[in-house]
Formats: C-alpha cells, structure tokens, sequence
C-alpha cells in the first residue's frame, strides 16, 4: 500500500503540513508510523481527501459536451504569430498550454488576464509514476 509522510501529503494537496497534521487529529486522515518513526498517511486515504477538498466547478453554460476535463483559469500569455497562436493559461496549480489558430484567438478575444476554460478531450492520456528510492 503507498503511504506519503506528511510533508509530502501536504504537498500534494497543496496545503501545509500543519493543516495534515489536524487532519490526522480531528480523525479525517488516519496516520501510522514507518520503519524511521515518520508519521506517514495511506494513499487511498488521501485520494479521498484529496477529493473531497476539491472545489466544485459549476458549470452555468448549456452546452452538453463529452469532455470531462475542464480547466477554468486566467489567461498568462498569448503569442500570435502568422496563422498560430499559442495561449497560456494559469489553472491553480496547473499551467496548461493550448496551441490554435491565430483566428480562432483573435475570435476569442484572448488577452492577459482574461478568463478561459481549457477543455481536453483526449483518447491517450500518459501517466507516470517515480521509483520508489531503495
């Protein structure tokens, strides 16, 4: 079963080690000990967790779609060059980069600042893991 010590549990989450720390005190996460005496979270449970701290992302348009992964952020940059347009934008944590038609963004009126929503909708999607240090 993978376990996280609580360093690393926060910086997954994005919130402090104190904030896991009263997590594992009001009973929200369960912590055991490993074999240096680290207090260390199951992984599963912070799945859960992870899940439940989550924001929710309401969805005020109409429009049904079968993409699932929808990205709200602000836009950090945008480079039109010739008939591309490469558009940054800034999503929480994430950095997520779209490449499209100088049209297409010019229509958008993209600019700094501005809000927009990358949706992905992809048949691969490539996931990787690290070794665990021996």
């Amino acid at each position: 079963m993978t376990q996280y010590r609580i360093s690393d549990a926060a910086a997954l989450l994005g919130v402090s080690d104190d904030t896991v720390r009263r997590w594992v005190a009001d009973g929200h996460l369960t912590a055991t000990k490993d074999e240096s005496g680290r207090q260390v979270v199951p992984g599963a449970e912070l799945a859960e967790r992870a899940k439940a701290i989550a924001p929710e992302v309401v969805d005020r348009s109409r429009v049904r779609r079968s993409a699932r992964n929808r990205f709200v952020g602000l836009v950090t940059e945008v480079r039109i060059e010739g008939l591309m347009a490469q558009i940054e934008l800034q999503c929480g944590p994430h950095r997520v980069v779209s490449l499209m038609s100088a049209e297409a963004a010019r229509e958008l009126q993209l600019e700094v600042g501005s809000t927009g929503i990358a949706v992905v909708k992809a048949t691969t999607v490539i996931i990787e893991t690290e070794e665990e240090a021996s």
